[in-house]
């Protein structure tokens, strides 16, 4: 047996997307950047579709992004769907600056910011430098941290001058994912009234994503379900760790339950269950606070989607679980996991929303004060030293202390547990602005490094020390633009 390395050259893609009807798809041709150029290649997602390291120093790597190299079996296009942006109903929205290339290894390869598709809506289909360094980095920091979501295998700068609230240079992120389906795929075929290939929809998504369904006569009810499941899990996971996705329209729901689409989201500085981290969200839709329930809401507008083939009366079930178990279930255990709590108590549902409450009332660093908790011993003066109202914060680790007393592991143990959850790092807005600003006058190191602190969340860097603390308080809270 040999081992082959893979490298452009034996790099082949298969296009099962363009086996549906063309109403899923246009053919799009890229629109190449002027003088393009690497700026950070990720290893890890090359192994994932089975590429070589050495693939950073080929040329061709760059052609591969800007659209003028394609590999054996790639077709470029760009995908058909609706979808319900800030609760409000467009029939159709698509791929407006993202162009399908094929996909090998499972793995679904997408440029973003290659220019105009049929699905642009005005826009010129660009990205510009700073949001695909924002993409790039956060889904790498996201997978390290255990969260579904898709990856990014490069990006690729240039000269070419995009226009947003400055002139701003473009850029291109390739996304891979194991799946680009979203619910408002789905809606666009049930608002159309195409229920045939809504159907031919939800089989090629069993196909994709959910195989062991394939031979299930109940597998369209199935593949809700798993939907719901998927949907609830991640969520918890984003509340646990402090993400706020910033843009949840249904759109930008993955079929996969992962995460997709990093526009202008942010990781909590000071808690606050209320933070909104994008200033179009006016009236806090989308704020921190509302994941769950927004979550709920989007998968009320992908049942009435699959109504065509799967009775709303049965769907409505499992979204009553969603609300009454599935979702609360998965997020105290998510926050019972933060907490160095592995046995199960009947008053963790309360220790957690008075913990909430803490956390808010405090105002501290979501990520310092876990992290911290991550080495609590019964002295209560580290935590009382990194919030604003002390008093607050002594009474709930009283009631932890009496929980803590209900528990047959260790302390050692605990601590253990509990640092390899809770992240010393996460990524951000104020670190990410830091190597956004560097890359536009050329300087890509940060960027290297950021990525570099995404695969390594738990560990002790001793030579990025100065972000693990509070976020400098010039910089808490920012919000950002859709295109940030």
């Amino acid at each position: 047996m040999y081992n082959i390395v893979m490298t452009l050259d034996n790099l082949e893609l298969h296009t099962p997307y363009l086996m549906l009807d063309g109403e899923f798809y246009d053919a799009t041709d890229p629109e190449p950047l002027k003088a393009p150029y690497l700026v950070s290649f990720n290893p890890d997602a090359a192994a994932l579709i089975g590429l070589d390291e050495s693939v950073r120093d080929d040329p061709r790597l760059v052609e591969l992004l800007n659209g003028t190299f394609m590999p054996r079996g790639g077709q470029t296009f760009s995908m058909c769907y609706a979808g319900h942006q800030f609760g409000n109903f467009v029939p159709r929205l698509g791929d407006g600056r993202a162009i399908n290339l094929g996909k090998t290894h499972g793995w679904n390869l997408q440029n973003k910011g290659s220019g105009e598709t049929l699905y642009s809506r005005m826009g010129d289909g660009r990205a510009v430098l700073r949001s695909s360094i924002r993409e790039y980095l956060m889904s790498e920091a996201m997978h390290h941290l255990g969260i579904p979501t898709t990856r990014a295998l490069a990006i690729i700068g240039s000269k070419t001058k995009v226009v947003r609230d400055r002139l701003e240079p473009g850029a291109v992120v390739m996304r891979m994912a194991t799946s680009w389906v979203r619910f408002g795929t789905f809606e666009y075929f049930y608002y159309t009234g195409e229920h045939a290939k809504l159907q031919a929809l939800a089989d090629y998504v069993i196909d994709e994503s959910y195989p062991h369904l394939n031979e299930d006569d109940d597998r369209y009810y199935k593949l809700f379900c798993e939907v719901v499941e998927r949907t609830a899990h991640l969520i918890a996971q984003w509340q646990g760790v402090g993400f706020n996705h910033g843009v949840m329209n249904t759109d930008n729901m993955s079929i996969e339950g992962v995460t997709i689409d990093y526009g202008p989201y942010a990781m909590l500085d000071d808690f606050d269950y209320g933070y909104i981290c994008n200033h179009t969200d006016q009236a806090g839709r989308y704020a921190y606070g509302q994941q769950p329930n927004v979550s709920y809401w989007n998968l009320t507008m992908l049942a009435r989607a699959l109504s065509p083939i799967v009775s709303l009366e049965r769907t409505q079930q499992k979204l009553d679980d969603y609300g009454a178990f599935l979702y609360p279930d998965a997020y105290v255990d998510v926050m019972r996991t933060k907490m160095g709590l592995l046995e199960p108590a009947d008053e963790d549902v309360e220790l957690v929303k008075e913990l909430v409450g803490a956390l808010h009332d405090c105002e501290v660093d979501h990520t310092l004060f876990f992290r911290t908790l991550s080495r609590y011993d019964g002295d209560h003066g580290k935590l009382l030293d990194i919030v604003v109202d002390r008093d607050v914060m002594d009474a709930w680790l009283e009631r932890y202390d009496v929980r803590l007393a209900q528990e047959s592991r260790s302390q050692s143990a605990r601590m253990e547990a509990m640092l390899k959850c809770n992240p010393k790092y996460v990524l951000k807005n104020y670190m990410l602005q830091e190597a956004i600003t560097l890359a536009e006058q050329g300087d890509h190191s940060m960027v290297e490094t950021l990525l570099r602190i995404a695969r390594h969340p738990f560990d002790e860097l001793p030579e990025f020390e100065r972000y693990a603390g509070d976020t400098p308080e010039e910089h808490k809270n920012r919000r950002l633009s859709c295109s940030s």
